[in-house]
């Protein structure tokens, strides 16, 4: 695909979603994004500039593959290549947090393992053209922008979609498990030095986006086309180009924007970039990106990703996932503001990650990595008072 080809068709643009962001079939690998907000070790209130992160993370790359990235608001993200299984994965990933954890650490920073900054206000680190536009878009629009880009931190599991035939089922059950597994890993209740009254205020911040942006399509038998028209009518946020100013008309889809409603056509290229600004719940893009996860403290990312990869590991395991679920379904709001506290999301949770262990344990998850994830797990039912 040329991806500087110019776009005049609304087929061919749903095409080229369908084909890119629900690649099915073998090899089934495991991925995961960490993301990870960064404080002055000393002086957790004090803000950062770019130069120190940079000069701090300067000519480190991932020795087993992968990338490290620096957000809006200077957040570290360590993308880890997928991996052939989660033992794989387990390994990979805990090496390459631990020559993070001594680069961050000899410069006096640490990572803050949580989903929003607990000390400051937002403010922005990484600029770029791209950030001002993202930036100046949501300020338009209202809602907590600024928060979403400049203070909160996701780990985002990269699940496989799965052989073709069970695409629908993995696609719904993905949504489906998010409350549960939102409210129990939920890791965000303190903002810039006040108490928010929600187990996940980097998920409110995350629900006061325009739903075009941040919602879900609708679960249908044909989730790449659902998906493909999700994205076509989400609103524009910027159109690259030549001038400093990207903006865009208020309300101007990408869908409009094919029609002829900006002065140039788009291309494959804008395509990609109109779909790395969609935050949906789970965002396809080859693998099942899933969004709503708040950032974990050190090694606890393991996990909430051995969760999500062995309830949908079969389609057996899928349908009992599902009926677990079932009674919790689309208490988004619930899972982030009550956590566990909410009555329907606590008799949902246990019963699913009980089956996660029995499903880890049948496929041959080592014992001390199965005990890894009964006690993150265990801890946060505790915490919940829930043991």
């Amino acid at each position: 695909m040329n991806n500087t080809a110019e776009i005049t068709q609304i087929e061919d643009a749903e095409g080229y979603i369908a084909s890119i962001c629900f690649k099915t079939g073998p090899p089934l690998t495991v991925g995961v994004e960490i993301e990870q907000l960064v404080h002055v070790a000393d002086h957790p209130h004090r803000p950062l500039g770019t130069a120190r992160l940079t000069a701090v993370l300067r000519g480190h790359e991932p020795q087993d593959g992968g990338r490290i990235a620096l957000g809006p608001g200077g957040q570290v993200t360590l993308a880890a290549w997928p991996q052939a299984g989660l033992e794989r994965l387990h390994e990979t990933v805990h090496a390459e947090l631990d020559r993070l954890d001594l680069l961050v650490t000899r410069g006096g920073l640490r990572l803050a393992g949580l989903g929003i900054d607990p000390h400051r206000a937002p403010r922005r680190v990484v600029d770029s053209r791209r950030q001002r536009a993202m930036a100046g878009a949501l300020a338009r629009r209202g809602g907590d922008g600024r928060v979403l880009m400049y203070s909160t931190a996701g780990l985002r599991p990269l699940l496989p979609a799965g052989p073709p035939e069970d695409l629908e089922a993995r696609w719904a059950a993905v949504h489906e498990l998010g409350p549960p597994l939102l409210a129990l890993f939920a890791n965000s209740p303190v903002h810039a030095g006040r108490d928010t009254g929600w187990a996940s205020t980097r998920m409110r911040a995350w629900y006061a986006l325009d739903p075009s942006r941040a919602g879900a399509p609708p679960t249908t038998p044909d989730p790449a086309a659902a998906w493909a028209r999700h994205a076509l009518h989400a609103p524009l946020l910027y159109a690259r180009g030549p001038a400093a100013n990207w903006s865009v008309p208020d309300g101007v889809t990408f869908a409009d924007w094919i029609g002829g409603a900006l002065p140039r056509r788009p291309t494959f290229a804008d395509l990609d970039e109109h779909l790395g600004t969609l935050y949906p719940p789970v965002r396809p893009g080859g693998h099942l990106e899933v969004r709503y996860l708040d950032a974990q403290p050190g090694g606890d990312w393991f996990a909430p990703v051995a969760v999500l990869a062995a309830l949908l590991g079969d389609g057996a395991t899928i349908a009992a996932a599902r009926e677990l679920a079932a009674p919790a379904a689309g208490r988004w709001v619930e899972a982030a503001r009550y956590g566990l506290t909410d009555a329907v999301i606590a008799a949902a949770a246990p019963p699913l990650v009980e089956l996660a262990l029995r499903t880890l344990e049948r496929d041959g998850l080592p014992g001390p990595l199965l005990e890894e994830v009964s006690g993150a797990v265990e801890s946060r039912f505790r915490r919940a008072h829930m043991l």
